[in-house]
């Protein structure tokens, strides 16, 4: 009995993960149009909510660009000194781990062209969103993440196959 309450705790933390895992989103810097010179990144930014284990990535000519992680003096001045990251394969994901504000620029002097970005990270809420909204607020994004559509099915779907699958062995 003991071996069966200890199989059904793990696997129900395995499956909280997943479900975790499954709602995390890449946000692609610029779009369509990527990490290149002439996009607005303030606005990209400000049409997209970011959370707790989020992905940005980067997509952009290896030879000519690149992607510092800097902190807001280096964002605001467009310098690389004392960079927290950097990356230039031409495809980089930066995992969104932490509820902050994050800042990127393109080291090579586009950067004072417009080509940086802020992004703030808002904490993993597990609670579904309010049941009313103040409608004069409608511009401000929600930061609680809520599964919906295709993920929410998938993690049902996983988590009734696993179910199924280590109940057989406990049985």
């Amino acid at each position: 009995m003991f071996t069966s309450l200890s199989a059904t705790a793990g696997l129900l933390s395995v499956l909280l993960l997943f479900i975790a895992s499954v709602s995390a989103t890449d946000h692609i810097v610029g779009a369509n149009k990527g990490w290149n010179p002439g996009v607005n990144y303030t606005l990209w930014a400000n049409n997209h909510t970011f959370v707790v284990n989020d992905f940005i990535s980067f997509r952009y000519q290896k030879t000519q660009y690149n992607v510092f992680e800097v902190n807001q003096t280096g964002y605001d001045n467009c310098t690389t000194e004392g960079a927290i990251g950097n990356w230039s394969s031409g495809k980089d994901f930066i995992l969104l781990d932490k509820a902050k504000r994050y800042y990127f620029i393109c080291g090579n002097g586009p950067c004072f062209n417009g080509m940086k970005v802020s992004v703030l990270v808002h904490p993993l809420a597990l609670a579904p969103p309010p049941l009313h909204s103040n409608h004069s607020d409608t511009n401000k994004s929600n930061a609680s993440l809520s599964l919906k559509g295709p993920s929410l099915s998938a993690a049902f779907v996983v988590g009734v196959v696993m179910m199924g699958f280590l109940g057989s062995f406990l049985l």
